[in-house]
């Protein structure tokens, strides 16, 4: 994916699908049908968590991410495999690195909590990633002549501005507010 930033041209406001089996166009399709995949293994977090009973941890987002972006993955390989998913999902994979990083260190027990103070930072990386693809769905929008599907960016782009809000209110009760206040856990009862 990332071999696309090296030989594709910004000067155009869209990345259209190549259709045909041309070497490059199976490895943006290639490179959509890992992405997909990546998403399917990311379904291993919940049953970790339930596993591990932290059930606190089984938010609405992290509901939500697991249930759309998985059919988001299927339809880019069903419909659109390469094309403007494939700068959408090399940003994704940059911020899941180090989602992953922070999620490893944070296993590794209590006396590694020092080195976790850039969760508020990750939390921000994730709001710049979501008014990014925006930015690059509104514009593959705004091009006439761009042949990447109209439905797949206009649905890509609900989704950022619903991932959007539920992330911006994890970081406004978590790092704008005095106290740590959290999303309530979908497996929590109310009271």
């Amino acid at each position: 994916g990332f071999t696309f930033f090296l030989t594709e041209s910004y000067k155009n406001k869209c990345y259209s699908v190549d259709y045909s089996e041309n070497p490059r166009a199976m490895l943006w399709a290639t490179g959509t049908w890992w992405f997909f995949f990546a998403k399917i293994t990311e379904l291993l977090d919940t049953v970790f968590f339930v596993l591990r009973k932290k059930d606190r941890q089984i938010s609405f987002l992290h509901l939500y991410h697991h249930t759309v972006m998985p059919v988001i993955g299927w339809i880019g390989v069903k419909y659109a495999a390469g094309g403007q998913a494939i700068p959408e999902g090399c940003i994704n994979a940059i911020i899941h690195v180090f989602m992953y990083t922070y999620y490893l260190i944070s296993g590794l027990g209590p006396e590694y909590q020092k080195y976790l103070w850039w969760k508020k930072h990750l939390t921000s990386m994730q709001l710049i990633q979501f008014c990014i693809i925006v930015f690059l769905n509104v514009n593959s929008l705004s091009s006439s002549s761009c042949n990447y599907p109209k439905y797949l960016s206009i649905f890509v782009m609900m989704n950022c501005f619903a991932f959007f809000y539920m992330f911006g209110k994890f970081y406004y009760n978590s790092y704008m507010q005095g106290t740590k206040k959290h999303f309530v856990p979908i497996c929590q009862k109310s009271q």
